[in-house]
């Protein structure tokens, strides 16, 4: 458009536009560099050698994004580490999810690919409470209460969530809920339990919560790393023959980790 608005000004052009991508990618792999860091701070030193990148430039991104709050630096020992902008930003991106809808998709993926229903349930504190569910087209199908809080040392969604808490938060849940010798079940029959689920990836129930229901699960993670609440496939218990419940486990597994992923979750590197 010769003349027109949109035409470059002072021979601004292609290679301005692809100068400012190109410093865009080195402040995210900058930013995402530090994030995942083990330790609370990165040096200069450290990120270029990481990235591949000389300190020279390296030092020029940190001293932006310290410039824009984005990262807050230490003066006395020159490293730096995510700053009020960072958290800013991160805590609207969480806030903005509505993880029922992004599920969704998913869960309809699984319900046709199991034929059973398919539901999701999210954490509060020391309980867990049904979100949503999308219902098995058969005649005879499973159906859960939304909205109800439950236990998590009971049931399959339950456990699910349970085997994901970090230890902390496992100690003192088990103290307080197995306190009095008042459960049908010992600390260590469920801590048994636990790590079998943590082995496999999946909890499996047959009627512990529901007579005659069965149900297998996984756990969901949040952006936090910590365990956002958990999907599960459910029906009738006589169709949960080893076999499916394999089957169902290997498909949970593997769109528990995606849902994670939406959520912002990047799992450890092993």
């Amino acid at each position: 458009m010769p003349g027109g608005a949109f035409a470059p000004a002072d021979g601004a052009g292609r290679g301005d536009e692809v100068e400012t991508s190109s410093g865009i990618s080195r402040a995210l792999q900058v930013i995402f560099a530090v994030a995942e860091s083990d330790e609370p701070d990165v040096g200069v030193s450290e990120l270029a050698r990481s990235l591949g990148y000389s300190k020279t430039v390296i030092h020029r991104v940190v001293r932006t994004l310290v410039a824009s709050g984005f990262f807050t630096v230490d003066e006395r020992t020159r490293r730096y580490r995510l700053g009020p902008g960072a958290v800013s930003v991160g805590l609207a991106a969480i806030a903005r999810l509505e993880v029922p809808s992004i599920a969704q998709p998913y869960m309809e993926d699984l319900v046709s690919r199991t034929g059973e229903t398919v539901t999701l349930s999210a954490r509060y504190s020391h309980q867990r409470m049904y979100l949503s569910q999308v219902l098995s087209p058969r005649e005879i199908r499973m159906a859960v209460p939304l909205g109800q809080l439950f236990p998590l040392h009971i049931g399959g969604s339950s456990k699910a969530i349970l085997s994901a808490l970090r230890r902390e938060e496992l100690d003192d849940y088990l103290d307080r809920a197995l306190a009095g010798g008042r459960s049908v079940i010992s600390r260590e029959e469920l801590e048994e339990q636990l790590a079998a689920i943590r082995r496999r990836g999946y909890a499996v129930s047959r009627g512990e919560r529901q007579v005659d229901a069965g149900s297998v699960a996984a756990p969901i993670y949040d952006a936090t790393g910590g365990v956002y609440g958990a999907m599960s496939v459910c029906g009738p218990v006589g169709r949960f023959s080893p076999d499916k419940v394999e089957e169902f486990g290997t498909l949970l597994v593997e769109t528990a980790a995606t849902v994670s992923r939406r959520l912002g979750h990047r799992p450890a590197a092993s």
